[in-house]
């Protein structure tokens, strides 16, 4: 395959005249381990390598794009978090980010709970062997059909979410004869510093019942004056691609004195406090991540002090990594397609795949990086961005990179970052067909979800 430079957009000294973008990594060879899985480096030839195995390989036997999970890493994830909380607290890994059959077994063998959020992510839990107790079930407007299902199966617990939900449950759980253990989720009143569409207890929105106008506090009243429901304890989630610790501990002292409120009214000491997900993950290398140990400690230190200012016994801590688990294990590979040059501007890279199989960067303006992966080269960088193949201006995987001024079409890029949310919100704009899901692991590779084909579309269309 020819190699010969394209006419391309301003190289890096032009771009730092302009002062709008971080300067280039010093070597576009070098790959960035903060953004990438841990099993992640480049052969003899250059070639990156997931799981000892090329991604040339990886390309020709399941084509492109594809997401390839490094299944290594995500168990380590695992373990990582379960280790630092220890055995007097839960870890929920937040299906919603990414959840298949081979997920939830991986999950299983771990020691890790699952926490779901709809009836199709629950039948995959449960149809993959997780038992119903270690499931949390989440969920704005659970239907009264998911409820049954929930309590059918006995999952561990439902978080309510409303006042009609607190009754629609009880009475589910009452006819079925059981005590269905719940969590209340409360709305803070934290301004999570992060985007207003993943920032989550603040009044203004969907999810949640509000602590400031006594809300939350008539919740328990009428939770707990219900014999269907077992109040287990009150959860509270701040939002997502966090870093700053601040918003938890503002967070747990507001949940801390509610607990502390229903002791004084009920003469109860709810047992369980579950603080959420939402803590962030490296995109770029300007994105610094906290250890799942500084998570558990901070976390940990936070509510035992809160409980010890207003006399409670600490409660046992519950947390929700989605993201923060699989997020890092997993890169989007693409083949570059047509590359066009814009003189004074940048370099447009189109690519075969686009919003379908990453719409995070038009939602929320997210931010990743990018790496020329089937090869090395010594050309100097050039500005680029990288669209997709769809027909809209927003189709935008990222934003702005630098590659290396000779990429050619044909050559391997990837995205790394991309196991959070990608494939779970693919969709098939365009009839665009969603891509598979590879894992890899100790040098094989194997597909836990398939590439969807024309036939699969086709199927669904009856007309």
């Amino acid at each position: 395959m020819s190699r010969s430079a394209h006419p391309a957009g301003p190289r890096h000294a032009d771009v730092f005249t302009e002062g709008h973008y971080s300067a280039p990594a010093a070597d576009l060879n070098v790959l960035d381990e903060k953004v990438w899985s841990r099993t992640v480096t480049r052969d003899a030839d250059g070639a990156l390598t997931v799981g000892g195995i090329a991604v040339a390989r990886l390309a020709e036997e399941f084509g492109t794009p594809a997401y390839f999970l490094d299944e290594s890493d995500f168990r380590a994830r695992c373990r990582a978090w379960a280790d630092a909380f220890g055995p007097d607290a839960d870890v929920f890994y937040a299906g919603k980010a990414f959840l298949s059959r081979a997920v939830v077994r991986w999950l299983k063998e771990e020691g890790l709970n699952l926490d779901v959020c709809s009836g199709g992510e629950l039948t995959t839990a449960l149809d993959a062997g997780m038992p119903a107790e270690r499931i949390a079930f989440h969920g704005n407007n659970k239907t009264v059909a998911e409820i049954e299902r929930a309590v059918e199966a006995g999952v561990g617990r439902i978080v309510l979410d409303s006042f009609q939900e607190i009754v629609r449950v009880a009475h589910i759980a009452q006819r079925h004869g059981v005590r269905q253990r719940v969590q209340i989720r409360v709305t803070v009143g934290v301004e999570a510093h992060t985007h207003e569409f993943i920032a989550t207890a603040h009044e203004d929105q969907k999810f949640g019942i509000a602590l400031a106008d006594g809300q939350a506090a008539e919740a328990v009243r009428r939770a707990l004056a219900l014999d269907g429901l077992e109040l287990i304890g009150v959860h509270s989630h701040i939002g997502s691609q966090i870093f700053d610790m601040a918003g938890f501990e503002v967070s747990a002292r507001r949940v801390v004195q509610l607990l502390a409120e229903i002791r004084d009214e009920h003469g109860v000491e709810l047992p369980e406090i579950d603080l959420g997900g939402g803590l962030g993950i490296a995109y770029t290398s300007e994105d610094d991540p906290r250890e799942p140990h500084e998570i558990a400690k901070a976390l940990s230190d936070i509510v035992t002090r809160e409980c010890e200012s207003a006399k409670l016994r600490t409660p046992r801590i519950s947390v929700e990594p989605g993201r923060a688990i699989v997020g890092p294990t997993a890169f989007t590979l693409y083949e570059v397609g047509t590359i066009k040059p814009l003189e004074g501007l940048r370099t447009y890279v189109s690519v075969d795949g686009g919003m379908s199989d990453n719409i995070r960067t038009a939602l929320y303006d997210a931010e990743y990086s990018v790496a020329l992966v089937s090869r090395t080269s010594d050309a100097e960088p050039m500005l680029v961005r990288v669209v997709g193949k769809h027909c809209e201006s927003g189709d935008i995987v990222v934003k702005d990179a630098f590659l290396p001024a000779d990429l050619a079409p044909g050559d391997l890029i990837a995205v790394p970052a991309t196991g959070a949310y990608c494939r779970s919100m693919a969709s098939n704009y365009n009839h665009a067909l969603r891509p598979p899901v590879v894992a890899v692991r100790d040098g094989e590779a194997r597909v836990i979800v398939r590439r969807e084909t024309e036939e699969d579309l086709l199927r669904l269309d009856v007309g």
